[in-house]
């Protein structure tokens, strides 16, 4: 039977009796006898056996020769026969009396006879059934008219999109994940993935990957990274100097108390640590930018950047270091009654009286107790009792969370300056007759009663105006500041998009003294001054905002339409940042690639800025673009690159947890089996695996013979590796020393200059002293300062070839190297594939549950079984060290084995960022080595080949040859 018809006789059947129950008398009596309809309680087997045994009477032609499991009474008993057979009757009349829930009267007749006039004239109906229906219709008239059905909890769609509740959306769903102000511009073009607390966009919807990187090489790309955490520090210079000094090294670079970025002329970028644990426990990488001081005070302020991972590490260590542990609640603004707020406003009409028409209804106090229809700016996810803001009683240190209250935007390439010479205006200064007039004015009328103010005003201008004259954004110094106050950007924005070039008139026409000192020594101190470094003039020019709709209604009331507004409203003048990009930095190639500006607004002037700037034909990008403009520089990029910090940690653990979600949802069948390519982990670098395995091959000496004979001469060693288990390794040690990531400069410029040939691809040439030769003591020596060390390195592939991400970078051996010194362009030697011991071990576990099925069963039936008895399935699995839920086809399962002595070559480490590179023509690879083991291998290269590594992809069997650089 079809599972349709099935579904009919399930319908038809529902208020058919099940079993039919009567009372019997007595218990003595035979059910066959009294035909009472009962069942046979034995099992069917045994009754089927039964039936061939039986003698009787036979109805119908049964297959197998037998017939019913019944036999004819012999005599029958009238009481009991009869009280069956009655309540079989009155099942059988309550079935047929009884109605279906949703028929009808009508709906009981023959479809022949139903016509559709019957359910209103009960004249259609036959004579037999007209009195039930009139009875039925005047039963339904009595019970009154139906209630209506309640309105639908959702607004329609013409009431969700007004300006209010619209709003009102939008701030209840950024509750989880903030929003930034170019949120809703980024939605309906680009990607988003939340990320952080944030709702960011992650790469447009159209395909862009090649004209991004033309952007960021000729022309503009623009970011919004307004997701980026500030803090804010405020005290005296030598304390905050003192407590900061805590957190840094001057081995690994400039610190906070950088002269050139003291004086608020540059900004400047460090790695922090915990206090006092350098170079162990990083946190990870900061700019920072302080304000240029003031004649007379040694009162600072400084703002410090940092990625929004690293704030929840990075907030908790600087209280402790300045001693803030004092919350400064903020005070919480009293509800203002309707009456309060506005005592001129007039009572609500009443409702008989009758409005003009198009008028409309003011608001009374019972709609100003709604929700405000009001954008949430700034941090919205914080409650209003949330503390921003901590002080020290001892040291007099202030710390705000400047968190969402700063716009940042940055933007990369070679015409940036263009693009922000030609969207922002200098802000024209208010005379002095309209200044009296324009008293709501919150601050620039004020500020431009000050004489000095205006000098340093001009100062600014004169020196934003000799920024048009120059060819290229990387001939400015790097980290430049420039502070400036600009009119809104609104005012001149063209009617199409157009490109913003150089202006070669100007070019001629500027004063070539000025622009080369410019380029020379950058801005003058005082120039980098700006109003946004004051919380009151934020505050200010964010309340005062003019809205979209005050300035179309401006436009529109112009004689000249599409001209220019004159004068400028007085609220027009918002206070900005530009601070300059540095470009690449290191490598031979392409010097001063990818550097731009970063434009810092206050909260609020998001949208007012980014169209100005998108009309410019800027090409805007997200985080994806982020990534691959590091790549380009060839720099670390946070998270990404940061192993050893706890952000960089989380990071890695999320990404596997990704990965790993995305290789299950594959069929089974078209997954990579990595165990048979030799690849341990295709998801994860084990880093502090490597560097325990090469501290233990560096102090039992067994490092030494991997270069020529490693195959045949260091077998044993490789099972002996293979069987130590990272969980022996590490209790040889006590205590386990973490991995770090080494970042001093003298010990990296040392590193760099042994693993420099004679000649090599992409290298700038050695500065000053060369270093000295590479010897067994200098490694020794090198060694004991770095135990337990990663160094970051980029790799450039010798051939063709992409490298992906988590390729495993190996030592050649010593045929290798001959291999590549007869043929440079060899393609690198092949990886033998290798057995998947686990794929057996699992269909053999497979094999065995299927044979423990049918016993299973079979022991089901069997009466006398013990209820501890184990099972079969346990006993199965109890035979293997992993169960079927822990093992994944294709997966090494933990803990892992040797690491580095898994496959034919030595690992050295791995691979973060990888990708074919369109800045430098071909495949390049950023990863860490261990320092050990890439010390052990320049001892025992050839001169002419010190720095040829392998590399090979986790999908692939093929080694390709590399160049290996230490860029400083």
């Amino acid at each position: 039977m079809s599972a349709a018809k099935a579904k009919m006789r399930e319908k038809k059947m529902r208020n058919q009796p099940v079993s039919v129950q009567h009372p019997s008398s007595s218990h003595g009596e035979s059910r066959a006898e009294n035909g009472g309809g009962q069942s046979d309680a034995r099992p069917s087997s045994q009754r089927q056996r039964a039936a061939t045994n039986r003698s009787g009477w036979i109805r119908g032609h049964q297959r197998d020769g037998g017939g019913y499991a019944r036999e004819m009474p012999k005599y029958i008993t009238g009481g009991s026969f009869a009280r069956a057979r009655a309540a079989e009757v009155n099942a059988m009349l309550k079935a047929v009396t009884k109605t279906a829930a949703s028929s009808h009267l009508f709906q009981g007749l023959p479809k022949h006879m139903r016509r559709r006039a019957m359910s209103h004239n009960t004249k259609r109906l036959p004579r037999r059934l007209r009195d039930l229906a009139n009875r039925m219709r005047e039963k339904s008239l009595q019970a009154g008219p139906k209630k209506k059905k309640e309105p639908a909890k959702n607004k329609s769609r013409k009431a969700r999109r007004r300006h209010g509740n619209l709003l009102l959306e939008f701030n209840r769903r950024q509750r989880k994940n903030i929003w930034l102000e170019t949120h809703i511009w980024h939605a309906k073009r680009f990607h988003m993935v939340k990320k952080w607390g944030y709702c960011l966009g992650d790469r447009p919807t159209y395909k862009c990957y090649r004209p991004c990187y033309r952007a960021m090489s000729s022309h503009c790309l623009l970011q919004d990274l307004s997701y980026y955490c500030c803090i804010e520090l405020k005290g005296q210079e030598d304390k905050l100097l003192a407590a900061l000094s805590q957190l840094t090294s001057k081995e690994a670079g400039p610190t906070f108390a950088a002269a050139m970025c003291l004086s608020g002329a540059r900004r400047g970028s460090v790695t922090v640590y915990k206090a006092g644990q350098y170079p162990t426990q990083p946190l990870g990488p900061v700019t920072y930018l302080w304000r240029p001081p003031t004649a007379g005070l040694t009162h600072r302020q400084l703002w410090i950047w940092a990625h929004p991972t690293l704030k929840q590490d990075l907030l908790p260590e600087l209280q402790s270091v300045c001693q803030c542990s004092e919350a400064v609640v903020p005070p919480v603004q009293p509800e203002v009654s309707c009456a309060e707020a506005d005592p001129g406003i007039q009572a609500e009409p009443k409702p008989d009286s009758k409005l003009k028409p198009g008028a409309k209804r003011k608001k009374s106090c019972k709609d100003a107790a709604e929700p405000p229809a009001k954008k949430i700016l700034g941090d919205g996810t914080r409650l209003p009792g949330t503390p921003v803001t901590w002080k020290s009683s001892s040291t007099g240190i202030v710390i705000n969370d400047l968190t969402m209250e700063i716009v940042r935007y940055r933007l990369i390439g070679p015409q940036s300056h263009s693009v922000l010479t030609d969207t922002l205006e200098a802000a024209t200064v208010c005379d002095a007759g309209r200044t009296e007039l324009e008293s709501s004015s919150p601050w620039w009328p004020q500020h431009c009663k000050d004489q000095s103010n205006m000098t340093l005003h001009q100062q600014q201008t004169d020196v934003f105006n000799i920024l048009k004259g120059v060819c290229s954004t990387g001939e400015v110094p790097p980290g430049t500041v420039l502070g400036l106050t600009v009119d809104d950007p609104r005012l001149n924005l063209p009617k199409t998009k157009v490109k913003a070039v150089p202006r070669v008139s100007q070019l001629q026409e500027a004063d070539e003294e000025k622009r080369r000192e410019l380029m020379l020594r950058g801005v003058p101190q005082p120039c980098c001054q700006s109003s946004l470094w004051e919380q009151s003039v934020r505050d200010s020019v964010t309340d005062n905002k003019m809205s979209e709709q005050e300035l179309n209604r401006m436009k529109s009331e112009m004689l000249v339409p599409g001209s220019r507004l004159s004068p400028t409203p007085p609220q027009g003048r918002v206070p900005i940042l530009l601070v300059h990009q540095p470009g690449k930095q290191v490598g031979n190639e392409l010097s001063c690639w990818g550097a731009g500006w970063e434009l810092l607004l206050p909260k609020g002037w998001g949208m007012a800025f980014w169209i100005p700037l998108v009309y410019r034909e800027v090409r805007v990008a997200g985080l994806h673009m982020s990534l691959k403009h590091s790549q380009n520089k060839a720099v670390p990029h946070f998270p990404h690159d940061y192993p050893d910090c706890p952000a960089g940690a989380r990071f890695q653990e999320e990404q596997e947890a990704e990965f790993l979600d995305k290789f299950r949802r594959r069929p089974p069948a078209k997954r990579t089996n990595y165990i048979k390519h030799g690849c341990l982990a295709p998801f994860r670098c084990p880093w502090q695996q490597l560097a325990e395995e090469w501290e233990l091959l560096m102090t039992e000496g067994g490092a030494e013979g991997k270069g020529e004979g490693q195959t045949q001469s260091s077998t044993k060693t490789h099972v002996e590796m293979e069987e130590a288990t990272p969980q022996q390794h590490r209790a040889e040690a006590n205590p386990p020393i973490r991995f770090n990531v080494l970042r001093n400069r003298k010990s990296l410029r040392l590193l760099s200059g042994w693993c420099r040939p004679t000649t090599s691809k992409g290298q700038r040439q050695w500065r000053g002293a060369p270093p000295p030769p590479l010897s067994r003591a200098a490694v020794t020596s090198f060694h004991s300062a770095h135990r337990m060390s990663l160094v970051w390195v980029r790799l450039t592939l010798l051939s063709k070839g992409k490298p992906e991400t988590h390729a495993m970078v190996c030592v050649p051996t010593a045929e290798d190297l001959k291999l590549f010194g007869k043929k440079q362009a060899s393609s690198g030697p092949q990886e033998r594939p290798h057995k998947d011991h686990f794929k057996c071990r699992m269909k053999r576990k497979k094999k065995g549950l299927k044979e423990a099925a049918p016993s299973l069963l079979s022991s089901d039936d069997g009466e006398g079984k013990a209820p501890d008895a184990p099972a079969a399935s346990d006993s199965i699995a109890s035979k293997d060290p992993q169960s079927a839920s822990d093992l994944i086809l294709g997966l090494w399962p933990d803990p892992l084995p040797s690491v580095t002595s898994h496959c034919t070559r030595v690992t050295l480490g791995w691979v973060t960022q990888g990708d074919f590179s369109l800045s430098v023509g071909c495949g390049e690879a950023l990863g860490f080595v261990s320092v050990t083991g890439l010390l052990d291998t320049l001892v025992n290269q050839p001169v002419e080949h010190r720095g040829t590594l392998l590399l090979r992809n986790p999908t692939s069997l093929h080694y390709r040859f590399v160049k290996l650089n230490i860029d400083v």
